[in-house]
């Protein structure tokens, strides 16, 4: 077993699907163990309600959001170990190939991440944590991993901070060809929700981020 993400909430860890199921069997395929762990600072019953909670809720994300997109398939739920055991997508982080992609390539990434992100916001799923660190691009495909963060919500404010999430990975991470990626990304955004969601959502971002700089501006004069 070998880990592989380390986070506030969980631990990922790699295995070998005959290990856990098929001892006997001469399988190759790979999983993945996203296991919430426990937290001394919390009292104990709390705790495992909340680490409970959010694993059933982060399988349900998944298992629905898989109906409209690309997600890791699901084996098992432990709800007493507050355990996901998942399909290992083994392929390459979006974050790492759109830096080396050309300019078409980039293109026909971001419409394909506009077109995801489209069709989860219109099935009501908001996904809490859209970076291109969650992509893993595979056989022309993207995969959206990690639903940790994720809601189920129409809500216009849950999608914008969504888009919003990704906006700023673009911009923090991909700052080169930033402004016509995100362009590029509503421009399939659109193609699934059609354009009076995309104007909304613009909206949105852009009241958020008003937000953002309003925050900031009043740390500064309380310091």
């Amino acid at each position: 077993m070998v880990i592989i993400g380390r986070g506030a909430e969980a631990v990922l860890e790699k295995k070998n699907f005959k290990d856990l199921y098929f001892p006997s069997k001469d399988l190759k395929i790979e999983v993945v163990i996203k296991k919430r762990v426990k937290k001394g600072y919390r009292i104990k019953e709390i705790d495992l309600h909340l680490r409970r909670t959010r694993t059933i809720s982060e399988s349900r994300l998944m298992h629905e959001a898989k109906k409209y997109v690309r997600t890791p398939t699901i084996f098992e739920i432990d709800r007493d170990e507050c355990y996901i055991v998942m399909e290992y997508i083994k392929g390459e982080r979006i974050k790492e190939l759109l830096e080396k992609a050309n300019s078409k390539k980039r293109r026909n990434l971001c419409i394909k991440i506009g077109n995801m992100v489209g069709k989860l916001h219109k099935s009501g799923i908001v996904h809490g944590d859209l970076t291109t660190s969650n992509m893993i691009y595979i056989s022309h495909e993207i995969y959206l991993i990690d639903f940790g963060l994720g809601e189920f919500s129409r809500e216009i404010e849950g999608q914008g901070v969504d888009m919003h999430l990704l906006k700023e990975a673009l911009q923090s991470t991909h700052y080169k060809h930033f402004l016509e990626d995100f362009k590029t990304v509503m421009e399939g955004y659109e193609e699934i929700v059609g354009d009076e969601k995309k104007k909304k959502i613009l909206k949105r971002i852009h009241d958020i981020e008003k937000r953002g700089r309003y925050v900031r501006r009043d740390s500064v004069y309380n310091e």
